[in-house]
């Protein structure tokens, strides 16, 4: 059982998870689908509606395996997850922001190509920060006007007009955030926040969603997180949430589901750890990362893995997270 601590009405559930060894032995025997499993949901009636595969933080590259790596990972979403969907949570490519055009053109073409030849369900894409090219003009020697600047380059390779979308499947409503803005306070930095143009959008997207219809929402970084906690304490004894680790419209966000219970469970990716929070009845699930430790190992808890998560007709959600036999 899981260790489990109450503290206003948010609920963190922590597992120390297996052991490396005892992961690897799991993926050897074919039993990774039973790693890191999460408390089944109330309801032996319920009628499971859809089955996706969530992965995030691919950082496809050159090096270190990786595109054999994500290769490895589809094929078995093929194999044992059979989904009806593939749900990315962003940082397709292991960095666009900080490199030239050669090197970010070198990674989307391995992107792509893993997915064509191997995607076994529809995919749903969503950006996160390492997808944007260029945005640190300095190191990527950019000057911000070529065509695919910023997310130019990663919509035109996913086939995206937009980088918020929202579609709707067997009685979800599956929403796509764009998580990433320009840091105010540093030109070539980031911040996570809705902008303005996507806010009203949401709000619309939630307010004509009909009855009876339960939404899961994507984001690349997390809407809502305890493991953001885990950074070092300041001199002055507090600990400080950076704007790049956790959504800066936090509370707004939070406000905004309260007045609309179809939202069900939000998924997010980006730090590469394994979570779930529950908070107001939302399920806020973090989903590792299929590159674990940027192709260099585990981060913690997060061996290089996906989530699957089975959606049910009474708005319940369970998720699994599994590796998928890969060794660095």
């Amino acid at each position: 059982m899981p260790a489990e601590s109450t503290v206003d009405s948010i609920q963190v559930h922590a597992r120390a998870g297996p052991t490396r060894r005892a992961v690897l032995a799991a993926g050897a025997a074919g039993l990774a689908l039973a790693a890191l499993p999460l408390p089944r949901a109330r309801g032996d009636d319920r009628r499971r509606l859809l089955r996706l595969a969530h992965l995030t933080d691919l950082h496809i590259q050159p090096e270190r395996h990786a595109a054999e790596g994500v290769a490895r990972c589809l094929a078995h979403v093929a194999e044992h997850a059979r989904p009806d969907l593939i749900l990315t949570g962003g940082d397709l490519v292991m960095d666009a922001f900080d490199e030239d055009e050669a090197r970010t053109r070198t990674q989307w073409d391995l992107l792509t190509k893993a997915f064509h030849d191997g995607a076994s369900a529809p995919v749903l894409h969503t950006l996160g920060n390492h997808d944007i090219w260029g945005w640190n003009k300095g190191k990527s020697r950019t000057r911000g006007t070529e065509r695919l600047w910023g997310k130019a380059w990663a919509l035109e390779a996913l086939g995206l007009e937009r980088a918020f979308n929202a579609s709707t499947h067997a009685g979800w409503k599956i929403i796509r955030l764009d998580s990433v803005v320009p840091d105010p306070a540093d030109p070539d930095g980031y911040i996570a926040r809705i902008a303005d143009e996507q806010w009203a959008w949401l709000e619309s997207e939630l307010k004509d969603t009909p009855e009876g219809t339960h939404v899961l929402i994507c984001s690349h970084v997390p809407l809502h997180t305890a493991t953001a906690l885990f950074g070092k304490v300041e001199p002055d004894g507090k600990r400080r949430v950076s704007g790049g680790l956790m959504h800066t419209d936090n509370r707004r966000l939070l406000d905004l589901f309260a007045r609309h219970p179809a939202v069900k469970c939000c998924v997010s990716g980006h730090t590469h750890r394994v979570e779930r929070l529950v908070f107001r009845g939302i399920e806020f699930l973090c989903n590792g990362a299929v590159s674990g430790n940027w192709w260099k190992g585990a981060y913690h808890e997060a061996f290089e893995g996906y989530a699957l998560l089975d959606l049910f007709d009474d708005g319940t959600v369970e998720s699994r997270y599994t590796g998928f036999d890969w060794k660095a």
